[in-house]
């Protein structure tokens, strides 16, 4: 069993929270914690494997609670479920190394399918023999696989369709027009530039302009990476 604990000031939605993940097997919540300070004390005494991190608080913003959290030594994984869309924060919370970054409103099986992730994850991770750089590759593999930034997809677009587009971009070198991708990739264009969008809007991807002699410009984008920097 992974032990979870549920950090929410909303009394109401840190039950509904508890519930769903109670509705997974292999998980079981054992505590939950309404402020900054009840986080930190929670996972001194229980010792939680994994928490799940909203980040409005009370009394301290959720990324600086992982950052005492690992300022005390406590390696739980943490799994930010929030309202937050800014494209900083979610930079901030890869930074911070958090699993998954779940956007609030979300349903049971929004939640499932990610602690569903992490639990292969964890489970591959723990499994793994470290013999050889090929190892350790398998490994880093394992953790990223992924990645939060199929975590906070909008409604419509699919984690397995991002996963693909930002493979191909990345892979790209250079710039990537939304048409290549979709040749690279399989969809249509249409499709790709939904997801090459998504990319730009979040900080993760930029965008310039390509004019040819005559009709609209052409979008290219390029992959900056999760901290927003080539």
């Amino acid at each position: 069993m992974i032990d979870v604990l549920v950090v929410d000031d909303d009394f109401m939605v840190s039950r509904i929270h508890r519930g769903f993940v109670e509705q997974v097997p292999g998980f079981r919540v054992v505590g939950t914690a309404h402020t900054g300070a009840e986080a930190l004390r929670a996972v001194a005494e229980l010792a939680p494997e994994l928490v799940l991190l909203d980040l409005y608080l009370p009394d301290m913003f959720g990324l600086d609670v992982v950052a005492r959290l690992r300022t005390a030594g406590h390696d739980c994984d943490v799994l930010v479920i929030s309202a937050a869309k800014e494209a900083d924060t979610v930079r901030g919370a890869v930074r911070h190394g958090v699993v998954n970054y779940l956007l609030k409103p979300f349903g049971v099986d929004d939640l499932r399918q990610r602690l569903e992730q992490y639990a292969s994850r964890r489970t591959g991770m723990d499994a793994a023999e470290v013999h050889s750089q090929a190892d350790v590759d398998r490994v880093l593999a394992r953790a990223t696989a992924h990645p939060v930034s199929t975590a906070v997809l909008p409604k419509g677009l699919s984690a397995e369709t991002a996963g693909l587009v930002e493979r191909a971009l990345r892979s790209a070198g250079e710039t990537l027009s939304a048409a290549e991708c979709a040749d690279r990739i399989g969809v249509s264009r249409v499709s790709a530039r939904r997801y090459l969008e998504h990319l730009h809007d979040t900080g993760r991807a930029e965008v310039t302009l390509r004019y040819a002699a005559a009709g609209r410009p052409e979008r290219r984008y390029r992959w900056l990476g999760a901290s927003g920097s080539r």
